[in-house]
């Protein structure tokens, strides 16, 4: 009787660590199929990641030469104004002096204006006032604080997707150790579970960074 014991645990444990060694190969198939998807989604994330960044880049600077042609009319400006208030001026040249502070003061309004739609973004204007055009077509601009926060966001999903695509590489080797160690039965199934449970949070975190994603 015992004879007969002995051989029906022989025959049924190979069958059982063949199941589990099947479960973990089965489970590293699937966890590598995530690593390759999550690591294609933040691929395209990281690229347009670099993208917002240089947009805020050239956006920045765009702004800043708005800022400095600004300054130069305020100082030219001033400095009509001070000739204008000397008397220094002939009276038949008082009009001409005056037509250029006018035109010299739309030019500081007008950078304004220009500088605020750049920075904000003409979404945030009100169409009346838009002032800069983009290629020619008005109400095109993509301000500063826009490209930032895209290029956070970005930054923020390619961060989880980072964190998901190593807990899938967690898993991975896992599932490795699991077919190496092929006379625990019981320690296979405790990195199965580990392997499941790591995955469960790669995926509930690389959906997260997915949902985060502009």
């Amino acid at each position: 009787m015992s004879t007969i014991k002995s051989e029906q645990t022989s025959t049924t444990t190979p069958r059982t660590l063949e199941r589990t060694e099947t479960i973990g190969g089965i489970l590293i198939a699937v966890f590598a199929a995530l690593l390759a998807i999550a690591e294609l989604v933040n691929n395209n994330l990281e690229e347009e990641m670099m993208i917002s960044h240089s947009q805020f880049v050239n956006y920045s600077n765009w702004y800043q030469s708005k800022s400095i042609k600004q300054s130069l009319k305020e100082s030219e400006l001033d400095y009509l104004n001070a000739l204008t208030e000397t008397g220094i001026i002939p009276e038949d040249k008082i009009k001409n002096i005056n037509a250029k502070i006018a035109q010299t003061k739309g030019m500081v309004l007008k950078y304004e204006a220009e500088k605020t739609e750049i920075l904000v973004g003409s979404s945030n204007v009100p169409r009346e006032h838009w002032a800069q055009d983009l290629d020619g077509e008005m109400g095109k601009i993509i301000g500063i604080n826009e490209w930032e926060k895209l290029t956070q966001d970005y930054e923020t999903a390619t961060k989880k997707f980072d964190l998901g695509k190593l807990l899938f590489q967690i898993c991975i080797v896992l599932g490795a150790v699991c077919i190496i160690i092929r006379d625990n039965k019981k320690l296979q199934k405790n990195f199965i579970i580990l392997m499941l449970a790591f995955g469960a949070i790669g995926i509930l975190i690389s959906a997260y960074g997915f949902i985060l994603a502009p």
